[in-house]
Formats: structure tokens, C-alpha cells, sequence
């Protein structure tokens, strides 16, 4: 399941910190989502259990197809679509239907879609007058280093601006971490630092992305794991330890509502 760090484990322990971040806006959705409920990537499935539970319908759609199947047999009750997106069709290439639900969850996944503004106006077309765009994305000012596996990440602005192309209401909050959270962040800095100190060409940012993944990929498992086995502050965060915040600009996340 879990072929590359992308894929945040909740299983592997030195993925934890990244785990519970993930995880937090999922606890925060399912405070605000009812009736019939699209989430697009749902991935392995880290927050179907709480979207399922506070819908009167989820629909799951992901790329993945053995992760899809895996998932219709654990929530029969669901429906779980295979699928490249955009635009938003199921498998046999029908578009699903215009104005067919109250909320789109979509979180972690616009900064791997290429055509950005498709993906946004497609989780539009499939809102109902009124339904609402759960978005979260990471901050682009963030980032320690290049994500060879994201197209593009996005500021606060530029994020803002995109949605308001198809959403006439667009609400901006973040998401950020308590001390903790912020010293595990320090402490990530920097032993990622230690590792981009010989990228003295500037490799990361010239190379394609494609060539950049397995080496990412290694690196950063390598970066993860010294961090867990160095101090127990990786396993000690929980989602609790991440809050809404009114500042998306000076947040880990982004964590975007957008209303039809």
C-alpha cells in the first residue's frame, strides 16, 4: 500500500507526525458535512470512517483501483469509483451529474492535478446550488524542500485566487501546530537541511520531477526514521496538536471553503 512516503502511513510509526496533521482536517469535516458527500482522493481511506459516519451517502473517488476495491468491501454501504481526474466521471467515463452534492472533500490531492482550474470547476459543477468545497493543500512557504511527487504547490493568495474563478464565496483559514508540533517542524528543518546542503547545483528544482522521486522518496524515509529513533516527539503528536487558524498565509496547511 504504502510504495512511496507520499502515501502517509498511519501504521508505519516515524510517519506519525505527518499521519495526525492529515488526519486533523478530516476530525474538523466531519463537525460540518451531512447529506450526500463526494470525497475526491480518498486514498487508503484515512478519513472514510468519519466522512461515512457523518454523511447520508459517501462517494470515494481515487485513482487507485486496488485501494478502491479495498475500501468497497470494508463500507459496502459507500460507493467507491476507480478513476483519473479531472474531470469527474466514473469508470465507464460518464460524468457524474451536475448539482448532485451538498459537500466536495478534497484534501492533500489538488497539488498533484495538472490542470488545476479543470479540477476546480469539475468538484463546482458536481456541488449543489449552495454545497460547499472542503479543500486543504500545504503551504507552499512551508515546504522544507521540492515534493518531486506535486505539480505545483500554492501560496495563500494564489490558492484564493484559483477558487474564486468558479466559487463566488471562498473562506480562508489554515492549519498550524501547537509548540510541539512547531519544534518537530525546527527538528525537521533541520536534518532536511543537512541532506540539501550538497544539492550545490540546485538539482532539486532543475532536474524533471520524474527523476527526482525514488531518490525523494529514500531520503526522505531515511529523514523520517532518524527522526522517530532520535527523541520521542514524533510519537507523541496527536491531531489534537493542530488547530484552525485564522492566518493561512503562516500555516502548515491551507484549509479552504469555498460555497457554491
Amino acid at each position: 500500500m504504502y510504495k512511496t512516503t507520499e502515501i502517509t502511513s498511519a501504521e508505519i510509526a516515524s510517519d506519525n507526525p505527518v499521519h495526525q496533521r492529515l488526519l486533523f482536517p478530516y476530525v474538523e469535516a466531519a463537525k460540518m458535512v451531512s447529506g450526500k458527500v463526494l470525497e475526491i482522493g480518498c486514498g487508503w481511506g484515512r478519513g472514510t470512517e468519519l466522512l461515512t459516519q457523518a454523511a447520508d451517502h459517501y462517494t470515494g473517488i481515487d485513482k487507485n483501483g486496488a485501494l478502491i476495491e479495498a475500501l468497497q468491501q470494508q463500507y459496502p454501504q459507500s460507493r467507491f469509483m476507480q478513476a483519473n481526474i479531472p474531470p469527474l466521471a466514473g469508470p465507464n467515463g460518464v460524468p457524474l451529474p451536475d448539482n448532485e452534492f451538498d459537500y466536495v472533500v478534497t484534501f492533500q490531492v489538488i497539488e498533484h492535478i495538472e490542470n488545476d482550474d479543470l479540477f476546480v470547476k469539475e468538484a463546482c459543477r458536481v456541488l449543489k446550488p449552495g454545497g460547499t468545497l472542503l479543500l486543504t493543500t500545504v503551504n507552499r512557504l512551508f515546504s522544507l524542500t521540492r515534493n518531486p511527487w506535486h505539480v505545483r504547490e500554492y501560496t495563500a493568495d494564489e490558492l484564493k485566487n484559483l477558487l474564486r474563478r468558479h466559487f463566488p464565496t471562498v473562506a480562508t483559514e489554515g492549519i498550524h501546530g501547537n509548540a510541539k508540533v512547531m519544534e518537530y517542524y525546527e527538528q525537521n528543518k533541520a536534518s532536511v537541511e543537512k541532506f540539501t546542503r550538497f544539492d550545490i547545483l540546485n538539482l532539486q528544482y532543475r532536474l524533471p520531477r520524474w527523476m527526482l522521486q525514488i531518490p525523494y522518496d529514500i531520503l526522505n524515509r531515511m529523514n523520517r526514521n532518524k527522526l522517530h529513533e532520535q527523541g520521542g516527539l514524533a510519537a507523541e503528536i496527536h491531531y489534537t496538536d493542530y488547530v484552525r487558524s485564522q492566518n493561512p498565509a503562516g500555516s502548515l496547511d491551507f484549509f479552504y471553503l469555498a460555497k457554491k
